[in-house]
């Protein structure tokens, strides 16, 4: 028997409904603040990721799906939004529509990564792009942004921590600072943290291992080396998220994953603890357009991993949203009821209801089980009276009361009425 692949999930009918509701929410909320939808292939040029999430970053090294296709071409599998993002804007000419040019999508990532509870090798993510802005203002609408859509999926308990890395000016200062602090602790360190220390050292400050972390609480932090230019821009994201009222955490360990970042990066954790708290981050990457063969553009976005939000409703206890049922499922006996039921069906259906009927030869009471199953609102039972008038009983499947002799027309009035009422 095949089963799925590893790191992977099937969405079952059940589960539809609060998945619909998750990425409603994103929709909506990116919506509300001015972002249109971008939707990119599947797969792009392996070069568009090394070259913008960087040579040396866990992403490319270990996690990716790449292949060469027939045509001797190597390609990706969507491992991150951001870089696709910025190829889709600079190839389509988005460079000159007014700025910031704010996009959104709602998109499968595959990463090839150690599965474990919301860390999928498929996963969905929630990201948007504002391009061509520099201004903190812009970092603060970016963050009140998936601060409202986890609001908006109903979820209470979530904390944002901030923390800036510096940009081209400052940083590279801060990396020899680092790695000379690292020099001479290399043998505390984990195996992955002294590849780090060659090829990204600012993710030796992101370590969760055990054994670094006395090593990294008293290194360097970025936050202590910032350009004047940086130091004012992170004082005036600050000074407008407390003038939201958003509240925030200094955290001078987040350094984010993926080479791009400059200045400003987020992160929103939920209540659980441990390595999968994070919810979803971004932050400002000032250089990406740039190294990607764009004019200097600067830029800011965040990525959401939806299934771990799915899994902080649920740790939250979160009331459930539960698909709406149907509207009325169509009961018969006989073949000549059958036909009948099928032309009903299929006129309430023109109406735009939700219609099921049960096919073959049934008994009433199990074809009632099954309108229970499909959490029916009526059932209507056509037998080989009704199927001679040209009529429907109906049953009202909450109080059980029935009505007998019922014309098609009069169907749709009871139902009409009750999607109303509904509402």
């Amino acid at each position: 028997m095949f089963r799925r692949p590893t790191g992977t999930e099937d969405r079952l009918p059940d589960q539809q409904a609060v998945w619909r509701f998750i990425v409603k929410a994103a929709e909506t909320t990116a919506a509300r603040f001015g972002y249109g939808r971008l939707d990119t292939p599947t797969f792009e040029e392996t070069a568009l990721f090394v070259r913008g999430v960087g040579e040396g970053t866990d992403l490319i090294e270990q996690e990716t799906y790449t292949f060469e296709d027939r045509g001797g071409t190597r390609l990706t599998l969507r491992s991150e939004g951001t870089a696709p993002a910025m190829r889709a804007y600079l190839q389509s000419g988005l460079q000159s529509a007014p700025i910031p040019v704010r996009l959104y999508y709602v998109t499968p990532i595959f990463r090839y990564d150690r599965p474990q509870r919301g860390r999928l090798r498929e996963h969905h993510q929630f990201g948007v792009e504002a391009i061509g802005e520099s201004d903190a203002a812009m970092d603060v609408e970016t963050i009140q942004l998936l601060s409202c859509f986890y609001h908006a999926a109903g979820l209470s308990s979530v904390n944002l921590q901030l923390n800036s890395i510096g940009d081209e000016r400052c940083r590279p200062a801060f990396i020899e600072i680092l790695r000379h602090y690292y020099s001479s602790r290399l043998d505390q360190v984990c195996a992955n943290c002294q590849v780090r220390y060659v090829k990204n050292p600012l993710r030796l400050l992101d370590c969760k291992e055990d054994r670094c972390q006395p090593v990294i609480a008293a290194a360097p932090k970025p936050l202590e080396h910032l350009c004047a230019g940086c130091r004012e821009h992170f004082e005036r994201v600050q000074y407008l998220l407390r003038l939201l009222r958003i509240t925030f955490t200094l955290n001078d360990r987040l350094v984010r994953g993926l080479g791009y970042y400059t200045r400003t990066v987020f992160e929103f954790y939920g209540a659980r603890e441990g390595a999968q708290a994070a919810l979803g981050g971004g932050g400002r990457y000032n250089r990406l357009v740039e190294e990607l063969g764009g004019k200097p553009t600067p830029a800011v976005g965040f990525g959401c991993g939806l299934e771990r939000v799915v899994l902080a409703l649920q740790e939250e206890h979160v009331p459930r949203p539960e698909d709406p049922g149907i509207d009325i499922s169509i009961c018969h006996l006989g073949r000549e009821a059958e036909d009948w039921a099928l032309i009903v069906a299929s006129t309430l259906r023109q109406q735009g209801f939700r219609v099921v009927t049960t096919p073959g030869e049934r008994r009433i009471a199990v074809q009632l089980k099954q309108a229970d199953h499909y959490r029916a609102r009526f059932a209507g039972i056509i037998g080989s009276e009704e199927a001679a008038s040209r009529t429907v009983s109906l049953r009202d499947m909450k109080t059980k009361e029935e009505k007998h002799g019922l014309t098609v027309e009069s169907i749709i009035a009871r139902l009409s009425t009750e999607a109303r009422d509904s509402h």
